[in-house]
């Protein structure tokens, strides 16, 4: 990376807004043991925004409550503790989406696969022994925030780099090294760096795929979680070729890609989970 890039990928991400406070809050909350879904409630009534949403989320008629839920404190004890967790930190990935960009880059499709891919990853932790599943639905949420940077502040490039994608078939992130010298994975883990996430998910971000992939079980559920989301057209990122998984991920996760994906049952159902969060 030349000198000048590195300035000007920094300049961007600096541009991107700060993620909330209530959510770090939240993620410093859940990784105490001794965490209550009282100090959960407390944090997210403190947050009006964050508030009104999951209220929205809960009382749609996915969820098909007898009746209406008016407070944080039962929308716990309706979706349960994780569920509200993970809402919280998706109306905050959510709330950072530009409506519109020069790129022409869909934010509405990419924000469906990105809730799809971290549903579907928070799945797969569930039968590896080192991943943790709060930890792989955020790192499956904000896996391709990098594209976002890169809408907003590099759009002619990343629109560049889209059409050569999509012309030949190939994957994104080798079309934006082409084009820009960088790949979203890198710029996403400066994203993700800067808002301070634990060192563990920003170098999942970084090296989740391609020569600079790593070998550790939330990088194996990051990466399944992302093919399976591609290859049931669960919303689009802007790529398009599914990778089937590599020997030592198939090996963590028990199986090929159609192996993992039969075993996950209706998937659907995780889609139309994410449905719900996306019009939050």
């Amino acid at each position: 990376m030349t000198p000048e890039l590195s300035q000007k990928l920094v300049a961007a991400v600096d541009r991107m807004p700060a993620f909330p406070k209530s959510v770090q809050k939240i993620l410093e909350l859940t990784r105490d043991v001794n965490c209550s879904p009282k100090d959960l409630v407390q944090v997210i009534d403190k947050d009006p925004v964050v508030t009104v949403k999951i209220l929205r989320v809960v009382n749609s008629p996915y969820y098909s409550l007898s009746k209406q839920v008016t407070s944080i404190g039962h929308a716990v004890v309706y979706m349960g503790f994780n569920s509200v967790k993970n809402l919280a930190l998706s109306v905050a990935a959510i709330g950072m989406l530009p409506k519109d960009n020069a790129a022409g880059f869909d934010a509405q499709q990419y924000l469906l696969h990105s809730l799809a891919t971290a549903s579907i990853a928070k799945q797969l932790a569930l039968r590896v022994d080192d991943a943790d599943p709060t930890d792989c639905f955020i790192a499956g949420l904000l896996h391709d925030f990098g594209k976002v940077v890169f809408a907003q502040f590099m759009p002619a490039e990343f629109r560049k780099a889209l059409e050569l994608s999509q012309a030949d078939g190939s994957s994104l992130h080798l079309a934006l090294r082409e084009v820009v010298g960088v790949d979203h994975a890198m710029v996403g883990a400066m994203l993700v760096e800067k808002w301070r996430f634990a060192a563990p998910l920003v170098e999942t971000i970084r090296h989740q795929f391609g020569d600079q992939r790593k070998d550790s079980d939330m990088i194996a559920c990051v990466f399944a979680a992302n093919q399976i989301s591609k290859a049931r057209k669960f919303g689009f990122a802007g790529n398009p070729l599914v990778e089937e998984l590599p020997a030592d991920l198939a090996e963590r996760l028990g199986g090929s890609l159609d192996d993992v994906i039969a075993s996950l049952g209706d998937v659907d159902k995780l889609f139309d989970e994410a449905k719900i969060f996306a019009r939050s």
